[in-house]
C-alpha cells in the first residue's frame, strides 16, 4: 500500500477522487495508527468543499445534497504512516434551541476519535448551532479527551459576514479547541494547514497511548455511511406496508 506526504497527495491528476472506504476494509496500519475525523455542522456551510480542499487541494462550486461520504487517504506525518479515515455528514439544524440530525449522524459521532466544527461567516444560524452541537457530542463521548477544529468558512465574503472573528475566537475558548477561520473557494493553505494541525495532535495522543487500545471512544464503524442501510430499512418498511394493505 502506496503512502503518501501532504505534498504527494497534489501531484496527481484530476482523476485523484475521494474513494469511499469499503465497507469491510482490510487495513495494513495497525488499529492504533488510524484517524477517525468526522466533520459536522449546519447547512450549506462548506462541509464537503473543506474536505475535498483537504484532500485533493481543488475546489468544486457545486455539490449534490450530501449523504455522509467516508473517505480513506494513506500519508506520513511526523515521520509515521497513518491511514486517515474522513466522514463528511449531512447538516445539523436547531429547533427551539434542540439540536436535529439524522440518526447517521449519531453513528458518525459514536464511530469518531476528532472532529472538525464547522460554520460559515456568512449565517449566523450556522454559527448557533456549534454550542449545542458540541454539548451533543460530549453526552456521547462524556469522558473522552476529543481532539477538537472549530473552522469559520467562507472568509473570502467578507461583505457579507454576519460572525465576526472575534466571535469565532470566543466561541473556541469556550470549547477549549483551536480556531481557524477560512476560505474553502481561495485558501487552500488554510484549510491544509488546519486539518494537517489537528491530525498532528490526534498522531501525539496515538502515540502516547504506546500501543494501547484507545479508551473512552466508540470505534465501532458505522456500517452504512453511504445511506445502504437506509435504503434497506426503506424498502422492508415498504414492503411491510404492501402487505398490511394487502390483508386489509
Amino acid at each position: 500500500m502506496l503512502f503518501l506526504s501532504w505534498d504527494t497527495m497534489s501531484q496527481f491528476s484530476t482523476n485523484f477522487l475521494l474513494v469511499p472506504i469499503p465497507e469491510y476494509p482490510i487495513l495494513d496500519c495497525a488499529p492504533n495508527k488510524i484517524i477517525k475525523l468526522v466533520v459536522l455542522g449546519g447547512s450549506s456551510v462548506g462541509k464537503t468543499a473543506l474536505v475535498v480542499r483537504f484532500l485533493t487541494k481543488r475546489f468544486i462550486g457545486d455539490y449534490e445534497a450530501n449523504t455522509g461520504a467516508l473517505y480513506s487517504r494513506k500519508f506520513t506525518i511526523d515521520g509515521e504512516q497513518i491511514s486517515l479515515q474522513v466522514q463528511d455528514t449531512p447538516f445539523v439544524s436547531l429547533e427551539d434551541e434542540n439540536i436535529c440530525c439524522q440518526e447517521q449522524i449519531n453513528r458518525s459521532i459514536y464511530w469518531a476519535d476528532s472532529f472538525v466544527f464547522v460554520y460559515s461567516i456568512t449565517d449566523y444560524d450556522s454559527y448557533r448551532v456549534i454550542r449545542p452541537l458540541h454539548q451533543h457530542v460530549r453526552k456521547i463521548h462524556p469522558n473522552a479527551n476529543i481532539p477538537l477544529l472549530l473552522m469559520a468558512n467562507k472568509g473570502d465574503l467578507l461583505r457579507a459576514r454576519q460572525v465576526s472573528a472575534k466571535e469565532g475566537r470566543q466561541l473556541a475558548n469556550e470549547l477549549g479547541c483551536p480556531y481557524s477561520e477560512v476560505s474553502a473557494r481561495e485558501n487552500c493553505e488554510g484549510v491544509q494547514e488546519a486539518f494537517k494541525q489537528l491530525c498532528q495532535e490526534m498522531s501525539r495522543m496515538i502515540g502516547s497511548c504506546n500501543g494501547e487500545k484507545r479508551r473512552g471512544l466508540h470505534l465501532v464503524r458505522p456500517k452504512s455511511p453511504n445511506m445502504q442501510d437506509l435504503k434497506r430499512r426503506l424498502k422492508q418498511a415498504l414492503s411491510s406496508k404492501g402487505k398490511a394493505t394487502t390483508m386489509l
